[in-house]
């Protein structure tokens, strides 16, 4: 009976999901939507980062987390200084049903230091899967934002170390 629950839940949770071509959309600017901390913010995304060079580390799936840790473990051992934000981005009706299911499960697997850090998107996940692409959709989307929103940097094919150093060197050209 378990399995035919979560076999049902999976169904909810993923049957309603529009697949996206992958795009490359450096130089376009981030669209305005609306996300919340797991401290339970709203926060604006890029409005309310605006006047910083902010890094996203978007995921669309439970999977893309182990690129986003990659990110974040190879950002702090290489000292890269820049501020950066997990954005799990979350498409359709269902999902949004069930977020504070999905969002307290993310709490109790994260530090709550780093909750300020953890923005969920969920009422424009689609808006934001669309503007990326969503194919593959293990893989992480890394988004570098200039101080106006303006994407300086996209790379949507999971971790890779030249992505980090690509990333690095656009940080130091930014200061």
């Amino acid at each position: 009976m378990k399995i035919i629950t979560l076999a049902f839940a999976w169904l909810l949770l993923t049957g309603c999901s529009t697949v996206y071509p992958n795009k490359a959309i450096t130089g376009q600017t981030f669209p305005n939507v609306v996300g919340q901390s797991l401290e339970k913010n709203t926060v604006a995304i890029p409005a309310d980062f605006n006047g910083e060079v902010t890094l996203l580390l978007m995921g669309y799936v439970q999977n893309s987390q182990f690129d986003i840790d990659r990110w974040l473990i190879a950002l702090d051992m290489t000292e890269t200084q820049v501020n950066a934000y997990e954005i799990p981005t979350i498409q359709g009706l269902f999902p949004q049903m069930f977020s504070t299911v999905i969002d307290n499960g993310m709490r109790a697997g994260i530090p709550k230091s780093l909750w300020k850090g953890v923005v969920t998107v969920y009422d424009d996940g689609e808006k934001v899967q669309a503007l990326t692409g969503n194919e593959n959709a293990s893989n992480a989307r890394v988004v570098l934002l200039d101080e106006q929103g303006k994407i300086l940097y996209f790379y949507d094919q999971g971790f890779a170390v030249a992505a980090l150093n690509e990333v690095r060197v656009i940080l130091a050209a930014q200061q």
